[in-house]
């Protein structure tokens, strides 16, 4: 029987809240067993770039990044988030490692190529993820907490889309563990009305998801989400779980199955 490991990604929102940040560490202190964490911080990029006098460009929410953004979003994922996260955590009695997809060649992409004539700049789309360096990690009762950058094998640092590096992660570790993926974020799971905050949807399967997208019950940021969480159901992984960062213990949100 394969040992239980829980992948936990947390969004920008959560980790620019000082409070929620904190509650959010709390529980994921608390899991027990294996654990990794996985961050953003699209925020707190954008922020710094604005301080630095720079205009942080989006194009349906995904971040265009040339190279003065890729410097900010360097220095703000995988150092100051980053470190952030990880003294916080070594503070709960968890011993985290703080990574990025270029150390030990955990995680490697390609630049995205243009996309309806878009040039994203230095985006990277995963290729692959080096799950068994990542279990050596994990076997040594570590516990990583991922940066959402990676390489291309050529030198350069990608930013790369976190809820991408969670599913990939997660599909990657499906043939050593038995794996739980977690989106959190600022809401108690997927809602039926956006206006309501109790109108959590339970259960979500593919089909269901198909029905929401046309309905436009299921729209924007959502989208990418569940098809993320859809496909790491489709290789391997037991659940996913997208629910508000204080409920992280597998028992609340919107549960996604085949």
């Amino acid at each position: 029987m394969k040992q239980k490991i829980t992948v936990v990604k947390v969004g920008g929102a959560i980790v620019e809240d000082e409070h929620h940040l904190d509650e959010l560490l709390d529980h994921f202190a608390a899991i027990k067993g294996r654990k990794i964490l996985i961050h953003g911080g699209g925020r707190q990029a954008t922020k710094i770039a604005s301080s630095l006098g720079m205009e942080s460009k989006m194009v349906n929410g995904r971040r265009i990044t040339d190279a003065d953004m890729l410097n900010v979003v360097t220095m703000v994922y995988g150092g100051l988030v980053n470190k952030n996260i990880v003294a916080r955590l070594q503070a709960r009695n968890t011993n985290a490692l703080g990574l990025t997809g270029a150390d030990m060649d955990l995680i490697r992409s390609h630049k995205r190529p243009l996309k309806d004539g878009i040039d994203y700049g230095f985006v990277g789309d995963v290729e692959r993820i080096n799950g068994f360096e990542l279990r050596n990690i994990i076997e040594q009762d570590l516990v990583p907490v991922m940066a959402p950058l990676t390489h291309d094998g050529q030198g350069n640092i990608l930013n790369t889309n976190a809820d991408t590096i969670a599913s990939e992660t997660a599909k990657a570790l499906a043939r050593f563990y038995d794996v739980t993926l977690i989106y959190s974020f600022e809401k108690k799971g997927v809602l039926n009305n956006p206006a309501d905050e109790e109108s959590v949807i339970p259960v979500i399967t593919r089909n269901d998801f198909n029905r929401y997208v046309i309905e436009g019950i299921v729209a924007g940021g959502m989208i990418p989400k569940l098809e993320n969480a859809l496909a790491a159901i489709d290789n391997g992984v037991r659940q996913v779980i997208i629910t508000q960062a204080t409920a992280i213990d597998g028992k609340h949100g919107t549960i996604i199955k085949k």
